[in-house]
């Protein structure tokens, strides 16, 4: 069942119902990044995680298991997150490791990185002369910010990227907040990663309590599936938010910034 955004309860207002759900229960907590743990902003590498956020994150992976689920390149996300022992899952579950790198290691689609490069080569050849156009080259795929470019503009990038498409079959685009996602055609997203992390880490039991923290599309495939889980899942955004309103979510709770998010954060750590 989806619910409009709006609608949603504010999460940190449902303290009671909250304890309800989460008492006696293991948690497993998994965080999106970009949007949900740091504001978004104009360039990814401008995303910098707020010392009190960290502090926070660092905290609760003391008592329960905390994975980042990430559409960035996993060393990225591990680089600019820093917190020793949280699992981590980058190109949205398509690059997955433990701290040790040994224990829990998964790849998708490595068979198409040839392609990738190939298209992030042109991607670089069409669209670096236009201004505020920006490549961000991912193990696993490549994404296409527009954020910055003119509105004028923006018809040559989708007509690009529609035009790599229709080019190349085995090849799927992922829409987010102002970015096109190219990825391969492979049957795999956050949910079935953070599926495969519940299995990967013994955590399937009935005494465990999965939570999903996301604000995009992206992580719309994540709350779809902790729901076969009967977990709970965490809307972070301002419903008056143009690239929010209107939209509908999975998600049971709402949380409309990264204040927010911290303060649960710190009730489910306590």
């Amino acid at each position: 069942m989806t619910r409009h955004i709006s609608d949603l309860p504010k999460a940190v207002d449902s303290g009671d119902d909250l304890a309800a759900r989460t008492g006696g229960k293991r948690l497993a907590i998994f965080l999106d990044y970009d949007g949900t743990l740091t504001p978004i902003v104009a360039r990814p590498e401008w995303a910098v995680m707020d010392p009190k956020m960290r502090e926070v994150v660092r905290d609760l992976s003391k008592r329960c298991t905390v994975c980042i689920v990430s559409g960035r390149d996993r060393p990225d996300v591990e680089g600019i997150v820093q917190i020793e022992g949280l699992i981590y899952a980058g190109s949205h579950g398509f690059d997955i490791a433990s701290p040790d790198g040994r224990s829990i290691q998964r790849e998708e689609g490595a068979e198409f990185y040839p392609l990738l490069e190939e298209i992030k080569a042109r991607l670089h050849r069409e669209l670096d002369p236009i201004e505020g156009s920006q490549i961000e080259p991912k193990k696993a795929s490549v994404a296409v910010h527009y954020r910055n470019i003119a509105e004028a503009e923006r018809p040559k990038v989708k007509e690009l990227v529609d035009d790599i498409l229709a080019k190349n079959s085995q090849l799927k685009v992922t829409p987010g907040k102002m970015v096109y996602e190219i990825q391969p055609k492979l049957d795999w997203d956050k949910g079935k990663a953070v599926l495969y992390l519940l299995e990967a880490l013994d955590l399937t039991g009935p005494d465990v309590l999965p939570m999903y923290f996301g604000d995009d599309h992206t992580d719309e495939h994540a709350f779809e599936a902790l729901k076969t889980k009967d977990g709970l899942n965490v809307f972070v955004g301002d419903p008056t938010d143009p690239e929010v309103a209107g939209r509908t979510t999975a998600a049971d709770y709402l949380c409309h910034n990264q204040d927010e998010v911290a303060e649960l954060l710190s009730m489910l750590g306590t």
